[in-house]
């Protein structure tokens, strides 16, 4: 296969672009509702702070083996209607809207993290081909625009989802306080909305989305050899882990400590807000229930913030260069994670969640902007599913090791832990800008295709 042939897609307008990333609206509205509410949802079913790391174990444990196996199928995948990467973004949207459905009517702790596990999967098996699904489909100059343009919708989703439950209490006078065991109403009615989001948007993107037939020569005999097994495929998967690009192997080290700031943001920022900044006690106490509806708040606002900065951080990225950009955003999310455990004022929450919700613009497209050029075209799907490994690890390790280091070290301290993601995002700023090697401007496309070549034999 020649580099003429790799790098030849059309380019795409930019409704094509928008009707593309639609589908990632939908997901990144199931992903929010959880984050920004199952801490809560736990913490309602009677779950102590340093139990809530562990029930989300499950979730991130089966995340690790679905990315790479769907990564693997989906560059195998082809049909003449449904194309290779749609089929998985169909299924993933069935089951996760289901799961949405039933989650607010959790029972008990072992339905809810049953639940949760039912939603990861399968919102993973809809998102992971959504990352290949670019760079089938945009010629190498629009690949930017594409994942920024994921970054939008996602920013866009996000904002709505979290907003969800404070709207539903202010605006639609929605109860948002239950009795232990049971969940508020402002919340079961914001997971309905969730699951309908979730799997309208994906259908769009299926419905007004064409792909391309594989482009790869040996396609076929690529397809008889996954129906070998197992085996095959897992052989091939840990054959490609362990000749990962060089590049691959370092913005992979970036995620791995991006990661866990974000998971304690996710896992205590919520409910710390509610006893630590407004001084809630419970899940009964009004005061609390204000205080945990307020923070959602304002997770909505940094998603807002996300789709504003991603209209200009392509220009900045043009100017500082990709790997810079992306330490100094991370710097900021860093700065707003640790400044929270100083804030008396709420409404300084606001200022804290602009520094996340840059950082999170860059999280979500800049890393994948340093691996375009480096991965071989006919395996991107279980690239982008192996670089998922340096997403899910550390939310492993965080459920496993974090709910020790909470009662013990921490004192049950919810800012604490939200202060310690903090920090962790500063060291991966600096891994990123001491480690990450860019070539200068004039040589950026021709590194990316010899890039290219030297591992199309991986």
């Amino acid at each position: 296969m020649s580099l003429k042939t790799i790098f030849e897609n059309p380019k795409l307008t930019l409704a094509q672009i928008i009707n593309m990333s639609v589908g990632f609206f939908g997901i990144q509205f199931g992903w929010d509702l959880q984050r920004a509410n199952m801490g809560r949802i736990y913490e309602n079913l009677g779950a102590n702070p340093d139990q809530v790391p562990l029930l989300f174990l499950a979730a991130p444990l089966t995340g690790l083996l679905v990315q790479p196996i769907i990564g693997y199928l989906s560059d195998r995948t082809w049909h003449p209607k449904w194309g290779r990467r749609r089929p998985y973004f169909m299924v993933g949207a069935i089951v996760s809207s289901i799961a949405l459905i039933f989650m607010p009517h959790s029972s008990a702790l072992w339905m809810a993290a049953g639940l949760l596990w039912v939603l990861d999967v399968f919102g993973n098996i809809a998102m992971e081909p959504f990352r290949a699904f670019v760079t089938d489909k945009l010629p190498d100059s629009q690949v930017n625009r594409g994942f920024i343009m994921q970054s939008m919708m996602i920013g866009l989703g996000g904002s709505v989802a979290s907003s969800l439950p404070w709207l539903m209490n202010n605006v639609f006078h929605l109860t948002n306080t239950a009795e232990q065991g049971s969940i508020p109403e402002n919340v079961k009615f914001s997971f309905y909305i969730g699951a309908f989001f979730f799997f309208a948007a994906v259908l769009w993107t299926v419905v007004t989305t064409k792909e391309y037939p594989p482009q790869d020569v040996d396609f076929k005999e690529k397809v008889l050899e996954s129906n070998k097994g197992f085996g095959g495929g897992a052989r091939e998967i840990f054959s490609a882990l362990r000749n990962m690009p060089k590049r691959m192997q370092i913005v992979s080290l970036v995620q791995f400590f991006t990661w866990p700031g974000l998971f304690l943001m996710w896992f205590y920022y919520t409910t710390a807000v509610a006893v630590n900044v407004f001084g809630g006690k419970d899940a009964a106490d009004p005061v609390y229930a204000h205080g945990a509806d307020f923070g959602s708040l304002t997770l909505a606002y940094y998603s807002v913030i996300t789709f504003l900065f991603a209209l200009v951080l392509p220009k900045i990225a043009d100017a500082l260069g990709r790997k810079t950009t992306h330490a100094l955003c991370l710097i900021c999310g860093a700065i707003g994670l640790i400044s929270v455990a100083w804030v008396h004022d709420k409404n300084m929450l606001y200022v804290c969640m602009t520094g996340v919700g840059i950082a999170w613009a860059s999280i979500l497209s800049m890393p994948y902007a340093m691996l375009s050029g480096s991965l071989p075209k006919d395996k991107i799907g279980i690239y982008m599913g192996i670089f998922n490994f340096f997403i899910v690890l550390p939310e492993i390790i965080a459920s496993l090791g974090f709910g020790w280091l909470m009662k013990n070290v921490l004192n049950n301290d919810r800012l604490l832990a939200v202060q310690l993601g903090g920090g962790l995002m500063v060291l991966a700023a600096i891994i990123c800008y001491v480690f990450i090697k860019e070539p200068k401007k004039v040589d950026a496309v021709l590194t990316s295709k010899l890039e290219v070549e030297e591992n199309r034999a991986v």
